[in-house]
């Protein structure tokens, strides 16, 4: 399973969530079970040739209406600022879902 973040940096354990306009970097987490085994960083989201499962983002004001489009699945971090944080919370189920809004 695969998940998205937008990040402030490359550096797996010290990079924390930022805003998708804000990022620098793009964290996909590959999860064997309930195991990161791998994170691996780009620097733009249509680098990404994948299939995406899920994607975290910092608050529901974010516009990840492509995303969505996409089928990916889009959960919002409450506290949780670095990538094991947000992945425990992942596996935990305490991520909360994007709100999707009716026009």
């Amino acid at each position: 399973m695969k998940v998205l973040i937008p990040v402030d940096s490359k550096d797996r354990f010290k990079s924390i969530i930022s805003s998708i306009e804000e990022n620098k970097s793009w964290a996909l987490v590959t999860l064997d079970g309930a195991k990161i085994s791998s994170v691996d960083f780009y620097d733009r989201y249509e680098e990404i040739f994948c299939l995406i499962e899920n994607m975290v983002v910092i608050n529901s004001l974010e516009f990840v209406w492509p995303m969505q489009e996409e089928g990916i699945k889009v959960l919002i971090a409450n506290n949780e600022k670095s990538i094991d944080e947000i992945i425990e919370s992942f596996l935990l189920n305490k991520l909360e879902n994007f709100p999707i809004k009716s026009s």
